[in-house]
Protein backbone atom coordinates (compact mmCIF):
# COMPACT_ATOMS: atom_id res chain seq x y z
CA UNK A 1 0.00 0.00 0.00
CA UNK A 2 1.35 3.43 -0.98
CA UNK A 3 2.00 5.99 1.74
CA UNK A 4 0.07 9.28 1.72
CA UNK A 5 1.65 12.03 -0.40
CA UNK A 6 4.12 14.40 1.20
CA UNK A 7 2.48 17.61 2.44
CA UNK A 8 4.12 20.49 0.55
CA UNK A 9 4.15 24.08 1.71
CA UNK A 10 3.16 26.99 -0.51
CA UNK A 11 6.69 27.67 -1.80
CA UNK A 12 7.17 24.04 -2.84
CA UNK A 13 3.82 24.04 -4.65
CA UNK A 14 4.69 27.28 -6.40
CA UNK A 15 7.93 25.68 -7.59
CA UNK A 16 5.88 23.01 -9.36
CA UNK A 17 3.15 25.29 -10.72
CA UNK A 18 5.00 28.50 -11.60
CA UNK A 19 5.71 27.43 -15.21
CA UNK A 20 2.19 26.08 -15.88
CA UNK A 21 -0.31 27.99 -18.00
CA UNK A 22 -3.07 29.82 -16.15
CA UNK A 23 -6.66 28.65 -16.38
CA UNK A 24 -7.48 31.80 -18.39
CA UNK A 25 -4.90 31.05 -21.09
CA UNK A 26 -7.06 28.65 -23.11
CA UNK A 27 -6.36 25.02 -23.99
CA UNK A 28 -3.98 22.81 -22.06
CA UNK A 29 -1.86 19.79 -22.85
CA UNK A 30 -0.69 17.15 -20.40
CA UNK A 31 2.79 18.13 -19.28
CA UNK A 32 5.75 15.79 -18.89
CA UNK A 33 5.31 13.50 -15.91
CA UNK A 34 1.51 13.86 -15.83
CA UNK A 35 -0.06 10.88 -14.06
CA UNK A 36 3.33 9.78 -12.70
CA UNK A 37 4.78 12.66 -10.73
CA UNK A 38 1.86 15.08 -10.73
CA UNK A 39 -1.76 15.57 -11.93
CA UNK A 40 -1.58 19.25 -12.81
CA UNK A 41 -2.38 20.63 -16.24
CA UNK A 42 -2.94 24.30 -15.38
CA UNK A 43 -2.35 26.91 -12.72
CA UNK A 44 -5.19 28.45 -10.75
CA UNK A 45 -5.67 32.19 -11.12
CA UNK A 46 -5.52 32.47 -7.32
CA UNK A 47 -1.75 32.04 -7.53
CA UNK A 48 -1.69 35.60 -8.89
CA UNK A 49 -2.34 36.64 -5.29
CA UNK A 50 1.11 37.39 -3.89
CA UNK A 51 0.23 36.07 -0.44
CA UNK A 52 -1.24 32.71 -1.52
CA UNK A 53 2.02 30.78 -1.16
CA UNK A 54 2.33 32.10 2.40
CA UNK A 55 -1.11 30.82 3.43
CA UNK A 56 -1.23 27.82 5.73
CA UNK A 57 -4.53 26.85 4.09
CA UNK A 58 -5.09 27.47 0.38
CA UNK A 59 -8.43 25.66 0.10
CA UNK A 60 -10.91 26.88 2.70
CA UNK A 61 -14.25 25.10 3.02
CA UNK A 62 -17.57 26.81 3.69
CA UNK A 63 -18.79 25.38 7.01
CA UNK A 64 -22.23 26.91 6.56
CA UNK A 65 -22.68 25.29 3.15
CA UNK A 66 -21.68 21.92 4.63
CA UNK A 67 -24.20 22.51 7.42
CA UNK A 68 -26.80 23.28 4.76
CA UNK A 69 -26.07 19.98 3.08
CA UNK A 70 -26.26 18.13 6.41
CA UNK A 71 -29.59 19.81 7.12
CA UNK A 72 -31.06 18.83 3.75
CA UNK A 73 -29.99 15.21 4.09
CA UNK A 74 -31.05 14.75 7.71
CA UNK A 75 -34.25 16.82 7.75
CA UNK A 76 -35.67 15.52 4.46
CA UNK A 77 -34.95 11.92 5.47
CA UNK A 78 -36.28 12.13 9.03
CA UNK A 79 -39.39 14.00 7.88
CA UNK A 80 -39.75 11.63 4.90
CA UNK A 81 -40.10 14.49 2.40
CA UNK A 82 -41.31 13.13 -0.92
CA UNK A 83 -38.73 13.23 -3.74
CA UNK A 84 -36.14 14.67 -1.34
CA UNK A 85 -35.66 11.93 1.23
CA UNK A 86 -32.64 9.67 0.96
CA UNK A 87 -34.82 6.81 2.18
CA UNK A 88 -36.39 5.73 -1.11
CA UNK A 89 -37.29 2.31 -2.53
CA UNK A 90 -34.02 1.88 -4.38
CA UNK A 91 -32.07 2.75 -1.27
CA UNK A 92 -34.06 0.22 0.78
CA UNK A 93 -32.97 -2.53 -1.60
CA UNK A 94 -29.33 -1.49 -1.19
CA UNK A 95 -29.59 -1.21 2.60
CA UNK A 96 -31.03 -4.70 2.99
CA UNK A 97 -28.37 -6.13 0.66
CA UNK A 98 -25.52 -4.37 2.43
CA UNK A 99 -26.57 -4.45 6.04
CA UNK A 100 -29.13 -7.28 6.24
CA UNK A 101 -31.64 -5.05 8.02
CA UNK A 102 -34.74 -7.14 7.53
CA UNK A 103 -37.04 -4.57 9.15
CA UNK A 104 -36.31 -2.19 6.25
CA UNK A 105 -37.03 -4.70 3.51
CA UNK A 106 -39.75 -3.69 1.04
CA UNK A 107 -43.06 -5.53 1.46
CA UNK A 108 -45.06 -6.68 -1.56
CA UNK A 109 -48.76 -5.79 -1.43
CA UNK A 110 -51.70 -7.72 -2.87
CA UNK A 111 -51.79 -5.44 -5.92
CA UNK A 112 -48.17 -6.28 -6.72
CA UNK A 113 -46.75 -2.93 -5.61
CA UNK A 114 -43.96 -2.62 -3.07
CA UNK A 115 -44.58 -0.85 0.23
CA UNK A 116 -41.87 0.82 2.29
CA UNK A 117 -42.10 -0.04 6.02
CA UNK A 118 -41.62 2.92 8.33
CA UNK A 119 -38.02 3.20 9.51
CA UNK A 120 -37.05 4.00 13.09
CA UNK A 121 -35.32 7.19 11.92
CA UNK A 122 -38.41 8.70 10.24
CA UNK A 123 -41.57 10.32 11.57
CA UNK A 124 -45.08 9.34 10.64
CA UNK A 125 -47.14 11.83 8.65
CA UNK A 126 -49.03 12.84 11.81
CA UNK A 127 -45.83 13.47 13.80
CA UNK A 128 -44.21 15.31 10.89
CA UNK A 129 -47.21 17.60 10.60
CA UNK A 130 -46.95 18.43 14.32
CA UNK A 131 -43.28 19.35 13.86
CA UNK A 132 -44.05 21.58 10.88
CA UNK A 133 -46.75 23.28 12.98
CA UNK A 134 -44.24 23.78 15.82
CA UNK A 135 -41.72 25.34 13.42
CA UNK A 136 -44.42 27.59 11.92
CA UNK A 137 -45.05 29.03 15.41
CA UNK A 138 -41.37 29.33 16.29
CA UNK A 139 -40.06 32.72 17.41
CA UNK A 140 -36.36 33.50 17.46
CA UNK A 141 -34.51 36.44 19.10
CA UNK A 142 -34.36 39.51 16.90
CA UNK A 143 -31.21 39.41 14.75
CA UNK A 144 -30.35 35.83 15.70
CA UNK A 145 -31.98 34.27 12.64
CA UNK A 146 -34.43 35.13 9.91
CA UNK A 147 -38.11 34.33 10.28
CA UNK A 148 -37.77 30.54 10.16
CA UNK A 149 -41.47 30.18 10.98
CA UNK A 150 -42.44 31.47 7.54
CA UNK A 151 -40.52 28.62 5.91
CA UNK A 152 -42.75 25.89 7.36
CA UNK A 153 -46.05 24.89 5.76
CA UNK A 154 -47.94 22.44 8.02
CA UNK A 155 -50.72 21.86 5.48
CA UNK A 156 -48.35 20.82 2.69
CA UNK A 157 -45.86 19.32 5.18
CA UNK A 158 -42.91 21.07 3.58
CA UNK A 159 -40.19 23.66 4.13
CA UNK A 160 -39.48 26.37 1.57
CA UNK A 161 -37.23 29.41 1.30
CA UNK A 162 -34.93 28.35 4.13
CA UNK A 163 -31.52 30.03 3.88
CA UNK A 164 -28.04 28.75 4.67
CA UNK A 165 -27.89 30.72 7.92
CA UNK A 166 -31.26 29.29 8.95
CA UNK A 167 -29.86 25.79 8.38
CA UNK A 168 -26.87 26.80 10.50
CA UNK A 169 -29.15 27.88 13.37
CA UNK A 170 -31.25 24.75 13.00
CA UNK A 171 -28.27 22.37 13.04
CA UNK A 172 -26.61 24.19 15.93
CA UNK A 173 -29.59 24.79 18.23
CA UNK A 174 -32.91 23.38 17.04
CA UNK A 175 -31.97 19.90 15.85
CA UNK A 176 -31.94 18.17 19.29
CA UNK A 177 -35.23 19.84 20.25
CA UNK A 178 -37.08 19.15 17.01
CA UNK A 179 -36.16 15.46 16.81
CA UNK A 180 -36.30 14.63 20.53
CA UNK A 181 -39.12 12.08 20.06
CA UNK A 182 -36.96 9.86 17.85
CA UNK A 183 -35.54 6.66 19.40
CA UNK A 184 -32.71 7.43 21.81
CA UNK A 185 -29.94 5.92 19.68
CA UNK A 186 -31.02 8.04 16.70
CA UNK A 187 -31.54 11.22 18.72
CA UNK A 188 -28.25 10.90 20.61
CA UNK A 189 -26.25 10.66 17.35
CA UNK A 190 -28.02 13.73 15.94
CA UNK A 191 -27.52 15.60 19.23
CA UNK A 192 -23.78 14.85 19.09
CA UNK A 193 -23.71 16.16 15.51
CA UNK A 194 -25.49 19.33 16.62
CA UNK A 195 -23.02 19.76 19.48
CA UNK A 196 -20.12 19.36 17.06
CA UNK A 197 -21.38 22.19 14.82
CA UNK A 198 -22.05 24.35 17.86
CA UNK A 199 -18.48 23.87 19.11
CA UNK A 200 -17.04 24.32 15.62
CA UNK A 201 -18.74 27.70 15.21
CA UNK A 202 -18.04 28.99 18.73
CA UNK A 203 -16.31 32.30 19.24
CA UNK A 204 -13.28 30.72 20.94
CA UNK A 205 -11.55 27.47 20.03
CA UNK A 206 -8.73 26.03 22.13
CA UNK A 207 -6.26 23.52 20.71
CA UNK A 208 -7.44 20.77 23.08
CA UNK A 209 -11.04 21.39 22.00
CA UNK A 210 -10.12 21.04 18.34
CA UNK A 211 -8.22 17.82 19.04
CA UNK A 212 -11.24 16.43 20.91
CA UNK A 213 -13.56 17.41 18.07
CA UNK A 214 -11.29 15.79 15.52
CA UNK A 215 -11.36 12.56 17.53
CA UNK A 216 -15.15 12.68 17.90
CA UNK A 217 -16.33 13.48 14.38
CA UNK A 218 -15.35 10.12 12.79
CA UNK A 219 -17.25 8.33 15.57
CA UNK A 220 -20.29 10.57 15.07
CA UNK A 221 -20.30 9.95 11.31
CA UNK A 222 -19.98 6.19 11.93
CA UNK A 223 -22.99 6.29 14.26
CA UNK A 224 -25.00 8.14 11.61
CA UNK A 225 -23.90 5.68 8.93
CA UNK A 226 -25.34 2.85 11.03
CA UNK A 227 -28.70 4.65 11.10
CA UNK A 228 -29.26 6.51 7.83
CA UNK A 229 -29.10 5.28 4.20
CA UNK A 230 -25.68 5.34 2.49
CA UNK A 231 -26.73 8.04 0.00
CA UNK A 232 -27.05 10.49 2.89
CA UNK A 233 -23.26 10.63 3.07
CA UNK A 234 -22.06 12.45 -0.01
CA UNK A 235 -18.76 14.24 -0.51
CA UNK A 236 -19.86 17.41 1.29
CA UNK A 237 -20.70 15.43 4.42
CA UNK A 238 -17.31 13.71 4.47
CA UNK A 239 -15.58 17.11 4.04
CA UNK A 240 -16.43 17.96 7.65
CA UNK A 241 -13.48 15.85 8.78
CA UNK A 242 -11.25 17.87 6.42
CA UNK A 243 -12.29 21.04 8.24
CA UNK A 244 -11.12 19.49 11.48
CA UNK A 245 -7.70 18.66 10.03
CA UNK A 246 -7.42 22.24 8.80
CA UNK A 247 -8.22 23.57 12.26
CA UNK A 248 -5.54 21.33 13.75
CA UNK A 249 -2.95 22.77 11.34
CA UNK A 250 -3.88 26.35 12.25
CA UNK A 251 -4.03 25.72 16.00
CA UNK A 252 -0.68 23.93 16.13
CA UNK A 253 0.97 26.54 13.90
Amino acid sequence: MNKPPYRMNGYQLWGFLSDFSKVTDGTFDNLAGYGQFHNWTKRSIFWDLLYLKDNLLRHNLGVMHIENNFFDNVFNTVMDVKCKTKDNEKERLDVVELYLQGDLELVQLHNGKLAKPEANYTFSSKDAKSIYKWISELKMPNGYASNIARCANPDKESMHGIKSHDCHVFMKCLLPITFRSLPDFVWSALAELSRFFKDLCSNTLRTEDVVRMQENIPIIICKLERIFPPTSFDSLVILISTIERSLIILSVS
